[in-house]
């Protein structure tokens, strides 16, 4: 299945058996960490966490990436399908809220073989698919069925943002496409103990002197699905690596943040998470130790 691969939008049509496709990844599946991850929004993490699983490897190049250690140099470690399935089984007996695949996009058949695993031992807690959102129609399709709650970014509305800061053409027509996609799959959000079992979450990331492409994206989320998503606004933009753009070299401002908040409340949105407190640090950042690996 990795031989000519068109996983996500970029169809490199690479034979991964034999090279690595412009994600970096060949057809051996990598994971950075396994384990019960208490940071993501309140309806996936609850007080138990989510059981996240770090995959190696990211088919975009986002120049400011805070897990770049695992996304672009790769860090990780070779595990098999079945031991894929065993983590699921390992992280529900933790009593994880949900399984969370974080960056899945290139390892999309693989993982597929090990939900169907896990699913034979036992395996029966949501899946969370957490996405940058650039896969293919066809992955879209091969997800049908096997996904519980989406957790997608909408990194841009700006093509020429998505060009300069992840090196990716047509960022926002293939993003939307796909979140529709997402919707169709598994439509409006369904919370049972405070917890989400069905829908999607999409995130905003609100980036340093671009709170405008951050409003566009808001007004598109709102006017094409209303509160029937949640939308996710971040501020939790970390410089951790030095860009050649001196905005993306410095944390949000609360001043940038407050008005693209109060422009979502302003449009009419209710189904919002916000974030409060100290989140622009690295400790905010996970620990790849390969815990759970």
């Amino acid at each position: 299945m990795y031989k000519d691969c068109i996983l996500c939008e970029r169809k490199c049509h690479i034979d991964r058996t034999k090279n690595k496709g412009l994600c970096g990844a060949t057809d051996k599946l990598f994971i950075a960490r396994a384990a019960l991850h208490y940071w993501e929004e309140p309806i996936i993490s609850g007080d138990d966490g989510s059981g996240a699983v770090f995959f190696s490897h990211c088919n975009l190049k986002c120049i400011f990436c805070q897990n770049r250690e695992i996304s672009n140099e790769g860090l990780g470690k070779e595990i098999t399908i079945d031991r894929l399935s065993d983590i699921f089984i390992e992280l529900q007996n933790k009593k994880a809220n949900n399984i969370n695949l974080v960056t899945p996009t290139h390892y999309v058949y693989s993982i597929i073989d090990g939900i169907d695993k896990a699913k034979e031992k036992g395996l029966n807690i949501p899946i969370v698919y957490n996405t940058s959102s650039y896969e293919s129609m066809d992955t879209m399709k091969l997800l049908d069925g096997k996904i519980d709650i989406y957790l997608p970014d909408l990194k841009y509305y700006s093509n020429e943002l998505a060009k300069k800061y992840s090196k990716v053409d047509n960022y926002f027509e293939i993003a939307t496409r796909n979140i529709k996609e997402m919707y169709r799959q598994v439509g409006k959000p369904i919370i049972k103990n405070d917890l989400m079992v069905k829908g999607i979450i999409v995130r905003v990331l609100v980036l340093p002197d671009e709170i405008e492409d951050s409003k566009k994206i808001i007004k598109y989320l709102y006017d094409t699905f209303k509160d029937n998503i949640y939308i996710s606004i971040m501020n939790q933009y970390t410089p951790v690596n030095k860009t050649e753009y001196d905005n993306l070299n410095r944390s949000l401002t609360e001043e940038e943040y407050d008005e693209v908040v109060n422009y979502a409340l302003e449009l009419g949105v209710n189904n919002a998470f916000i974030q409060e407190g100290e989140t622009m640090k690295e400790s905010f950042i996970p620990n790849f130790n390969f815990e759970g690996v």
